[in-house]
C-alpha cells in the first residue's frame, strides 16, 4: 500500500475520527490499566521513552511519573492538548508532538522503550509499524504494545462495527495484532517475544444503553461509523451494539462491568 493520493485521504480520514468526538471521556475508562501496564515496564528515571499513539496520556504520564524521558507521539492535535493539560496539572514534563506511528520522526536507535496501548494497532500499514518501531528502539530495548484481541470484547465490537461500516480494501483488521501468530510472523526474527493475555476492566456507571450512547457521542470510531449510515443502519447497529454490551455486563446497581481482553507484546529487538 502506497503514499497514493488514495491512501493519504485514507490517513486524512482517520485523524479525523480520532479527531470527532471527545476521546477524554472514553480513555479515562481504561486510565488504571493502562498505569498497570506501564508499571509493568519497570521504568527508571533517565530513560527515554516514545509512547505512539498516546491520544490523552493514558500511558505517557505515568510513564513520565517515574523521572524517564518520555515523549508521545499522535495524529490527533486535540488528544494531544488533553495529555499536555494532564501533564500541565501534575507538573510533569512531557514532550508532545504530532506524528505518525508509520514515519516517526526520530533517529534510529533514539528510544530505550517504544510503547503502544491500543493505538498503533490502528495503523493501516502494520509492517510500516514493525519497522519503524525496530529503527527508533535500540538493540536490547522493550517495544511494547497493548493489542485489544479478535476474540475479546472489543475484538468483537469491531466485528460487529466492521459490518455496518467495513475497513477499507486492504486495510488489515486492527484486532489482528491481538493475534499472537500474527504478531509473531510480524517481527519475525528481529526481536525476542514475550506475549500475555491480559484484561481491562470496564466499569461504566449506567446502563448498556447509556454505554452505548456514550460511546456514540464521544468515541470518534463510533460516532463516525454512525454519522454514514441511514436511520435505519443507526437503528439496527445501536441495537446491536446494545445487545453485546448487555450480553457481556456483569455489573449490577446500575454499573456496566465488562472484562475485555488484549495482549500484552513485549519485544526486544536484536
Amino acid at each position: 500500500m502506497s503514499d497514493s493520493a488514495e491512501f493519504l485521504a485514507l490517513k486524512q480520514r482517520m485523524k479525523s475520527t480520532w479527531m470527532a468526538g471527545d476521546f477524554g471521556q472514553i480513555a479515562r475508562i481504561a486510565e488504571r490499566s493502562a498505569e498497570e501496564f506501564v508499571d509493568r515496564l519497570d521504568l527508571q528515571p533517565g530513560m527515554r521513552v516514545l509512547d505512539v499513539a498516546c491520544g490523552t496520556g493514558n500511558q505517557s504520564v505515568p510513564a513520565a511519573r517515574t523521572g524517564a524521558d518520555v515523549t508521545g507521539l499522535d495524529i490527533a492535535p486535540n488528544l494531544l492538548e488533553q495529555a499536555r493539560e494532564r501533564a500541565r496539572q501534575e507538573n510533569l514534563s512531557l514532550n508532545l508532538i504530532e506524528g505518525d506511528a508509520e514515519q516517526l520522526p526520530h533517529k534510529e536507535a533514539e528510544f530505550d522503550v517504544v510503547l503502544s496501548m491500543f493505538g498503533a494497532m490502528f495503523a493501516p500499514r502494520p509492517e510500516r509499524v514493525v519497522s519503524e518501531f525496530l529503527r527508533v528502539c535500540r538493540p536490547g530495548g522493550m517495544i511494547a504494545m497493548g493489542n485489544w484481541t479478535p476474540g475479546g470484547f472489543v475484538g468483537k465490537s469491531f466485528a460487529l462495527n466492521g459490518r455496518y461500516v467495513p475497513l477499507p480494501p486492504g486495510v488489515p483488521a486492527p484486532a489482528l495484532w491481538g493475534n499472537e501468530r500474527v504478531v509473531a510472523e510480524r517481527f519475525g526474527d528481529k526481536a525476542q517475544l514475550q506475549m500475555t493475555p491480559r484484561m481491562v476492566k470496564f466499569d461504566v456507571p449506567c446502563g448498556p444503553e447509556e454505554v452505548v450512547e456514550l460511546f456514540k457521542t464521544y468515541f470518534g470510531p463510533t460516532k463516525t461509523a454512525f454519522e454514514r449510515l441511514d436511520a435505519n443502519g443507526q437503528r439496527a447497529m445501536q441495537n446491536d451494539l446494545v445487545r453485546l454490551w448487555a450480553d457481556h455486563n456483569e455489573g449490577r446497581d446500575g454499573h456496566t462491568v465488562v472484562q475485555a481482553e488484549y495482549l500484552e507484546v513485549h519485544a526486544r529487538p536484536n
